[in-house]
């Protein structure tokens, strides 16, 4: 395990020294960030004064080079528009993230399990026909005209959701949180409900096909043979050799949700970190940019690191050290 952990370590390293690299590389492209910085009667002298202050002028190795020493002490530069230390303001806003992704997961969790595990059992059934049809439809809806859909249903028609900003949060040790609050919980659930739908169909399909998978496998006649009990086959045996394809799918998906919520962000004006990229992308605040790529990259990688330790739990015939 230790042995595993140091190459995962060593991995991780030069994963998150790409991805910041081309975090760094992209920022000469986003345009010039002094448009934001000063106003139209600035002199073009005092723009170049200023350039050169901030170091827009410097050679790219010598920027990155700088870049590249001070992310190792913490400092990912500091935003143009906030005057304040990038990754201090993307901790800020994460807590928004972190929740909403968290309230879409448990809806994909305590949905798709059962449907999918429903659906491979009774594979014939009306029911099961309905879920995948409604699933095919999901997948091919995209999560701002699903957003928009609920919003219009709940929030204009019906007028029982709220339709923007996150509501009422109280504060636990220094976290912002809107789950221990009635408001909160109320401006959660149709950015959750809209999060969730982009990997809520795939995950009913995922289940299913592994589960159906699992059924056809020779230890489960067995264990009919034996005569055991149904339930305990299907939500014992089955289930649990189900769960390792759909962790290591949603490891990689939790990451993926993160990037997803820009989108939902957007729409709901949920003040997280989706919709503070795109601020920082129209303000030109390239360190915010920057610093953002590679939190989401941070997050990759810790998830799909987690997701490779808890193999050994689930199932422990995987040898996640690679020795014979």
């Amino acid at each position: 395990m230790f042995t595993f952990l140091i190459k995962r370590l060593f991995q991780a390293l030069i994963v998150m020294f790409v991805i910041s690299l081309v975090a760094f590389s992209i920022q000469d492209n986003l345009g010039d960030p002094l448009r934001e910085l000063v106003g139209q009667s600035v002199s073009e002298a005092d723009r170049q004064a200023l350039r050169d202050e901030l170091g827009l002028n410097d050679p790219y190795m010598t920027k990155y080079s700088r870049f590249l020493v001070n992310a190792v002490q913490g400092d990912l530069g500091t935003s143009y528009f906030f005057k304040r230390p990038a990754a201090e303001v993307i901790l800020d806003k994460l807590q928004a993230t972190l929740e909403l992704v968290f309230g879409a997961a448990l809806i994909i969790v305590f949905v798709s399990i059962p449907l999918g595990v429903y659906s491979a059992i009774h594979p014939k059934s009306t029911l099961t026909k309905i879920i995948m049809a409604v699933s095919s439809i999901g997948i091919s809806v995209p999560v701002f005209l699903t957003a928009i859909i609920l919003m219009y249903i709940f929030s204009i028609e019906l007028g029982w959701l709220p339709s923007y900003g996150r509501g009422e949060t109280v504060n636990i040790m220094g976290w912002e949180t809107g789950f221990l609050t009635k408001d909160g919980l109320l401006h959660l659930i149709l950015p959750s409900v809209s999060l969730a739908s982009i990997m809520l169909p795939l995950f009913i399909r995922l289940v299913r096909s592994e589960m159906l998978e699992a059924l056809s496998s020779e230890y489960i006649k067995f264990a009919k043979a034996k005569g055991l009990s149904l339930n305990k086959i299907y939500y014992i045996h089955a289930l649990k050799n189900t769960m390792l394809p759909v962790i290591t799918v949603g490891g990689v998906q939790i990451g993926t949700m993160i990037a997803y919520t820009i989108l939902t962000e957007t729409v709901f004006q949920w003040p997280g970190t989706g919709f503070l990229f795109l601020e920082a992308i129209n303000r030109v605040d390239t360190p915010l940019i920057t610093a953002y790529v590679i939190f989401v990259g941070l997050i990759f990688v810790v998830t799909n690191t987690l997701v490779d330790l808890l193999y050994g739990v689930i199932n422990p015939t995987v040898n996640i050290t690679g020795k014979g």
